[in-house]
């Protein structure tokens, strides 16, 4: 059964992020606040479940699941590197709305689906989903809704679109910002924008320079 948790609540919150951690390393989901949306997530590291995580939004593998970090050393673990233009990227927007895609440590062991030796990182700007991924380390998260439907901006949003596929929904309230994270690929040589966000592009080229956008951005439900 579901347990749902009010953040805004000192006890509560205690009580429920050491239900949600406990609940991600038994290979269960959760719903925990970001600064874009409300995700859904699970230990990045269980494949079985990163698949009930796939299986809870109907999604499928051909659209691999981001990963959250509590902190930018965990991010340098999970990546080959972060490139030339990553980590002066992560100590401009990170934490914050601003989503990297890079290629993976090859000696890692998990399954996100379909990601063609790639990641997409970001550490989000929020007390409580930091507080949790400090706690349960790297998590797959994505917006907490079903495929299709809008991305949920309270914690009641999520649990009618997810019910009882989640065992632990923390609740912090609306959203006060939810648009989504801007993507920037750095898998190529040139850095390329692959979804408009929260993060300006002239905001991005302040601090590397050139960034391509040449292409049509790509839609993604990423939080």
């Amino acid at each position: 059964m579901s347990r749902r948790y009010d953040c805004a609540d000192a006890e509560q919150r205690a009580a429920g992020l050491t239900d949600a951690a406990s609940a991600v390393r038994r290979g269960e989901l959760v719903v925990v606040p970001t600064d874009t949306v409300y995700g859904i997530g699970a230990d990045a590291f269980t494949p079985s479940a990163v698949n009930l995580l796939l299986e809870a939004k109907g999604r499928g593998r051909d659209m691999p699941v981001p990963v959250l970090v509590g902190t930018v050393r965990a991010a340098n673990a999970l990546v080959e590197n972060l490139g030339p233009y990553g980590q002066d990227l992560a100590d401009s927007f990170w934490p914050g709305p601003l989503t990297l895609i890079c290629r993976v440590n090859r000696s890692l062991s998990w399954d996100l689906g379909e990601t063609k030796g790639t990641v997409a990182l970001r550490m989000p700007l929020h007390a409580v989903a930091l507080e949790l991924l400090k706690d349960t380390g790297p998590m797959a998260v994505s917006s907490a809704n079903r495929s299709g439907s809008p991305a949920a901006t309270t914690a009641e949003d999520a649990e009618k679109q997810l019910g009882e596929a989640v065992s632990v929904y923390l609740d912090s309230g609306p959203c006060a910002d939810p648009v989504p994270s801007t993507i920037l690929d750095l898998t190529t040589a040139v850095p390329r924008l692959l979804r408009r966000g929260a993060v300006p592009v002239e905001k991005l080229r302040e601090v590397i320079g050139y960034v391509a956008t040449d292409a049509d951005p790509e839609p993604g439900s990423g939080a």
